[in-house]
């Protein structure tokens, strides 16, 4: 007898069960999940074998081999620094933040009203960056310190007034990751890195727009710039600064020195190392930079009762307002880990915060005093938290290293001779100790018994002391005690709407199942707890996990390579259109420039073009949705001899698999240039077919989409990038650890990007297996046309194939029910009444809903969802009868709180019960949102994105035009 397959995790994931599928087979009107797919699926482009996969593993066999691989990983103490340090995570905001699905499930809040949880936890984040670095405004955080370091370069290169001014002062003890990434973002662009000693810069000489210091330094010299910076603004020349968190809350900040710009990693404020990511950079700036400030800027403002609500303010979708015209390609925020740092200073507070400072900076001293005894010379004469030590040989050097490594410890090797120490949070008295020791044996002398720490003045310059208060706001000087702390942070989940409610059918973005098995090893110490830099011989495990999932994905996208760099989708498109402009370049081609791009793109595609230094030429799409031929092949023909690439999304932006995109891409290729994919839709491929089967030569993977790792709020997100033999050698490497021998600048900051999420998609692939995989895109198809063939009575369809299917999801056109006065804004809110987020509002079609529902998603939540759409669809109807009332009716108030039905006098033309009860299912599992429909055009007229009460600018009428009336997700 053969034993039966019990613990199947692709049961788990798929969830339509068989009886399931067959019914909803019926309502489409097929026979067999076959015929579906055939009729979906264009045969040119389905696969002619299976995925040649690993076998499926059950989640107990995969959590066990999962175990032996980490286990690889040598968790060292680190004290080699350069941005990344050793931190505790606060266990009550690890058990019931990062490791709650309902915190790491939800979406980006682009329905402000069913997110206010995360919208204030952002908030918080926002005010720790702004009173630590002491500049006005602060965004939601960005990738990490390099990239925000490039993000301040190019928006200080847009808004000088110096004509013909393409320098960048760049201070050589700025972090080399950080160089690194400047000179990758500066070269497409025509900036001019300048790298060298601020102290004999000449800011004055015709060109620089603007400079970047690192405070400390890199080596950990803290500098006083404030000379500099008042040199630089003589010559019209903006500052960044890139500072230190926690030594901020010692040192002068860098707004009260002049900078222009503060940016920077939140690290060390609770998040893990994690081998590189991922991490919360920040970003602030003077006030003059709110319009153009990259990411995303969190704003109060006021709902419809009056009350202070939270919302994304100003450029809440610039990409797809501006598109190739935006300051940015970035799209979103590192919001898990900025709810992270911004909850570890809440919890720890202004006093804490200080002592964990203070601590590290004693124990540094009393380090240098112990090591000064031995006779090591110590080169940084003001210093924070980092020792900078010359030895007397490089064998001697050589000697410390293995010493050091030989007891479980890291230090940084600067060259031959020199070393560096940098401690951290929990560095305590007997590391100090354990490391004196160490030098004691090399040098061949005694270490003293005991140590006395030192009691000096700080090592700091006369003046940079800090004086300046921070975080005075009350709710970073309330939650100190573990059960305020618990029940604050419940109290914001509780406001939020996320997949442990209810299914979010958001096209293009894929909600799917973030399994609670794929989620345990990211928190294990094993993967946490290793600095990116460390000795490779140390990362075994990881090499384990990047060896395969880079073969993984190879053989799901019929690539040749795989880079795992890139940590957002828009960060992986970048990485992509630099390795087809770097090998045209290697091939002479450098005029290869223009990138053809549909005009039904993500807003993302033409800005990651013009980053990349490519000219934007628009392709139309036709009535159908689908890329026109006839005007790409005019356009193609036009542009022969300049054509670098064609980026385009498959299946399209609208849903559909085009019949024509073998043609398209043969095309392109005849003219000499390359195909890049943008992956937002390979839950559609994996498995029938991929992007190297039509034509591709280089695809983005949202592993935050397709591969699972879970959207938290808004990020993080991984994009890999594959691409064809040829393109391989011009994938990114790293200037401080070299990646596989490419000699490609790095698009992040760490060698392999937001590393410790990678073992999430790792997970999933491994217990998927290959069979598994290719049925969640069946399931997904499914569920799409079950979706459908329910609602196309109800809602046009907008696009669909050759045999009236749609892909993974589908367009709901909502256009005609404006000349009602109803918007589809108000579908989306009313929505939130029945318990739903709405699915994508006016992306790629505005007035229009995208919906995807995943194949994570049972019959039963189908329906429920469905059952809403239909009900939302006869109050409508009622309005277009005129039963309802144009203004007052449920629709034009949605959502609606407990506190706008609890009142004494209800005044409203429809019941209490319509307003909050509008289905039976409703009652079962009422989510109520936390605040009513929020004024955006305020919050814009009147920005404040820090804890502010919402009395202080109340009255405040500043003009600002509200750029968020496009499409959003």
């Amino acid at each position: 007898m053969k034993l039966a397959s019990v613990d199947v995790f692709e049961h788990r994931h798929n969830a339509p069960s068989a009886e399931s599928v067959a019914a909803m087979l019926r309502t489409i009107g097929v026979d067999s999940i076959e015929q579906l797919i055939a009729e979906t699926v264009p045969a040119s482009i389905r696969l002619q074998k299976k995925l040649d996969l690993p076998a499926a593993l059950t989640e107990r066999a995969f959590l066990a081999k999962f175990k032996q691989i980490a286990s690889q990983n040598k968790v060292y103490k680190s004290y080699i620094g350069l941005g990344y340090h050793d931190t505790t995570l606060p266990p009550v905001v690890q058990r019931n933040i990062l490791e709650n699905p309902g915190w790491y499930t939800a979406y980006t809040p682009y329905q402000a009203e069913i997110a206010q949880g995360r919208l204030e936890a952002l908030i918080n984040y926002q005010t720790v960056v702004i009173d630590l670095t002491g500049l006005e405004i602060a965004n939601a955080s960005l990738l990490d310190e390099g990239t925000a370091a490039a993000e301040a370069m190019h928006m200080l290169h847009s808004q000088t007034k110096k004509k013909n001014a393409n320098k960048f002062f760049v201070s050589s003890q700025v972090l080399p990751q950080t160089i690194d990434l400047l000179h990758t973002r500066a070269t497409p662009v025509g900036i001019e890195l300048v790298v060298g000693d601020h102290r004999e810069a000449d800011l004055s000489a015709e060109g620089f727009f603007g400079a970047i210091v690192q405070y400390p330094g890199a080596d950990g010299e803290v500098f006083d710039y404030q000379e500099f910076v008042d040199k630089a603004h003589a010559s019209d020349v903006f500052v960044v600064m890139a500072a230190d968190l926690l030594a901020l809350t010692l040192l002068k900040s860098p707004g009260e020195l002049g900078a222009d710009v503060c940016v920077g990693n939140s690290q060390r404020f609770g998040v893990p190392m994690g081998y590189g990511g991922p991490h919360a950079g920040f970003f602030s700036c003077r006030e003059q930079f709110k319009r153009v400030i990259p990411g995303r800027l969190i704003g109060q403002s006021v709902d419809a009762a009056g009350n202070k609500a939270y919302r994304m303010a100003l450029q809440t979708r610039e990409q797809h307002i501006r598109r190739e015209k935006a300051t940015s390609n970035i799209c979103t925020a590192q919001v898990l880990l900025s709810v992270l740092a911004g909850m570890y200073a809440v919890y720890h507070g202004p006093q804490r915060l200080k002592q964990f400072a203070e601590n590290i900076h004693v124990l540094a001293q009393t380090l240098e005093a112990a090591l000064h005894k031995l006779g090591v010379e110590q080169h940084n004469a003001h210093y924070f938290d980092t020792l900078h030590l010359r030895l007397e040989s490089q064998e001697m050097q050589q000697a410390l290293k293995a010493e050091a490594e030989a007891r479980g410890i890291n230090f940084r090797y600067y060259d031959e001779v020199h070393v560096g120490i940098s401690l951290n949070q929990n560095t305590e008295e007997h590391d100090v100790a354990d490391i004196v020791d160490v030098f004691a044996k090399v040098l061949g002398k005694e270490a003293e018994q005991t140590l006395a720490l030192e009691n000096v003045e700080a090592k700091f310059p006369a003046g940079l002391a800090r004086s300046s208060e921070y975080l005075t706001h009350p709710v970073f000087n309330t939650h100190h005690a573990e059960h305020e702390m618990l029940r604050y942070m419940k109290q914001l989940e509780n406001k939020d709407l996320s997949l442990a409610h209810s299914m979010i059918p958001l096209g293009s973005c894929t909600m799917k199942l973030n399994a609670t098995a794929e989620m345990i090893p990211v928190t294990w110490p094993e993967i946490g707890q290793l600095h990116p830099f460390a000795p490779l011989d140390q990362a075994k495990g990881y090499e384990v996990i990047f060896r395969d999932l880079q073969a993984w994905l190879c053989e799901v996208t019929g690539f040749a390579a795989v880079s795992l760099q890139p940590n957002s989708g828009a960060n992986g498109e970048y990485a992509g259109l630099l390795a087809i402009k770097g090998y045209h370049e290697a091939r002479g081609d450098h005029h290869r420039t223009v990138s053809l791009i549909p005009a039904s793109a993500h807003g993302t595609n033409p800005a990651s073009a013009v980053m990349a230094g490519m000219e934007v030429v628009v392709v139309k799409s036709t009535e159908e949705g689908n890329i026109d031929v006839q005007d790409l092949r005019e356009k193609a023909a036009k542009y022969a001899d300049r054509l670098s690439c064609l980026m385009v999304t498959y299946p399209s932006t609208h849903g559909v698999y085009e019949e024509t995109i073998i043609e398209i891409c043969e095309l392109i290729h005849q003219h000499g240039g390359r195909v890049y994919m943008d992956g937002a839709n390979m839950n559609a491929q994996v498995g029938l077919t991929s992007p190297a089967t039509i034509g591709a030569d280089v695809c983005h993977l949202n592993l935050h989409k397709t591969f699972c790792i879970p959207h938290g709020g808004g990020g993080p997100g991984i994009g890999p990038i594959g691409v064809v033999e040829d393109l391989a050698p011009y994938l990114p490497g790293h200037a401080v650890v070299p990646v596989e021998g490419r000699p490609a600048g790095a698009v992040s900051a760490a060698p392999w990007g937001s590393a410790s999420i990678l073992p999430i998609s790792y997970a999933y692939i491994s217990m998927m297996g290959g069979e598994g995989l290719q049925r969640a895109t069946e399931m997904a198809i499914l569920n799409a046309n079950y979706i459908k063939a329910r609602l196309e009575a109800h809602y046009p369809v907008l696009y669909t194939g050759s045999h009236g299917r749609c892909a993974h999801e589908m367009i709901l056109d909502c256009r005609q029910f404006k000349k009602f006065g109803i918007e589809v804004e108000d579908i989306a809110k009313r929505l939130m009444d029945y318990g739903f987020h709405a699915p994508t509002v006016s992306f790629p079609v505005a007035g229009t809903l995208m919906v995807e529902p995943t194949e994570s998603e049972s019959k039963a939540e189908l329906d429920r969802f469905i059952d809403a759409m239909i009900s939302i669809r006869k109050e409508i109807a009622d309005v277009e009868s005129g039963k309802a009332d144009a203004k007052e009716n449920v629709l034009k108030h949605a959502p609606h709180t407990a506190a706008t039905v609890l009142v004494h006098e209800w005044t409203r033309p429809y019941s209490r019960e319509q307003a909050v009860y509008p289905l039976e299912y409703v009652r079962a599992a009422k989510f109520w949102p936390s605040v009513s429909r929020i004024d955006s055009a305020f919050g814009d007229r009147n920005l404040i994105c820090a804890c502010t009460p919402i009395e202080a600018y109340a009255d405040q009428e500043e003009e600002l035009v509200a750029t968020d009336k496009g499409p959003s997700y």
